[in-house]
């Protein structure tokens, strides 16, 4: 609970960020180099984005059988994938998504629908 409050939290906080830096007395104007405001929210992905992907990962496994895929099915009760096969679609994961999933919190992917809650949630999804 605590953690998708923080990761929706995390997609609503702007920081605003000064147009000009001191340097040596003087003033680096960054205006034109630097957003003046900072969102994920602004280019965070969609719910179908990530559903569409995710799932695009997972029929590209070789040990899953594309016609099996849905958003809600089990790594090993629905396709019978083994808990090595479930590091490596995390893994492949990590890539299309372009984040990191700290071991304890992959451990506890074993869905599709898991993959996507966490990958959804995460402000760094890409």
């Amino acid at each position: 609970m605590a953690s998708a409050l923080k990761a929706a939290a995390l997609r609503h906080i702007r920081v605003p960020v000064s147009p000009t830096l001191p340097l040596n007395g003087s003033r680096l104007n960054l205006c034109g180099t630097v957003r003046s405001m900072s969102s994920h929210g602004d280019d965070h992905l969609t719910k179908e984005e990530v559903i569409d992907r995710v799932i695009d990962v997972l029929k590209s496994f070789p040990k899953v059988d594309s016609t099996k895929v849905t958003p809600e099915v089990h790594f090993h009760k629905d396709l019978g994938l083994d808990s090595l096969d479930t590091v490596e679609i995390v893994m492949a994961l990590e890539e299309e998504f372009k984040l990191e999933i700290p071991d304890k919190e992959a451990d506890k992917i074993d869905s599709c629908s898991l993959a996507i809650e966490y990958i959804y949630n995460h402000p760094m999804a890409g």
